[in-house]
């Protein structure tokens, strides 16, 4: 998969869950995404060795994992992913779920994921 860029320069890219759209790529120490996981999509189980994840709900209900345990998380609201934290979203329901992802960390690439489960075939086992 090779991302794109939108009508404004901005980096988009789909995936087999939903699509990602950057929002803001040009601080050294941060990142900002709009992710949407389309309905019943999820995401692969990861974790980050160079950046932790902040999650603010938009729209929808995000199943967020962490470390094995479920939290549900609505509209309005937000979770915090830590550094190696293993983690994954999931939209349980029949619209998109909408959240705007904030990376914070020294290094911001797609290669910077350790996938344990995924259901895309794209696990790192």
């Amino acid at each position: 998969m090779t991302p794109t860029t939108d009508d404004k320069g901005r980096e988009h890219d789909v995936r087999p869950w939903g699509e990602y759209l950057v929002l803001d790529d040009d601080a050294v120490d941060h990142k900002v995404k709009r992710i949407t996981v389309a309905p019943h999509g999820r995401l692969s189980y990861q974790s980050h060795a160079k950046r932790a994840e902040h999650w603010f709900v938009v729209s929808g209900i995000a199943h967020v994992t962490l470390d094995d345990q479920i939290v549900e998380v609505a509209p309005g609201h937000a979770i915090d992913v830590p550094l190696g934290t293993k983690h994954r979203v999931e939209n349980r329901g029949h619209e998109p779920l909408v959240f705007i992802e904030v990376q914070y960390g020294t290094y911001f690439g797609e290669d910077d994921i350790v996938r344990y489960q995924d259901d895309y075939g794209r696990s790192d086992d």
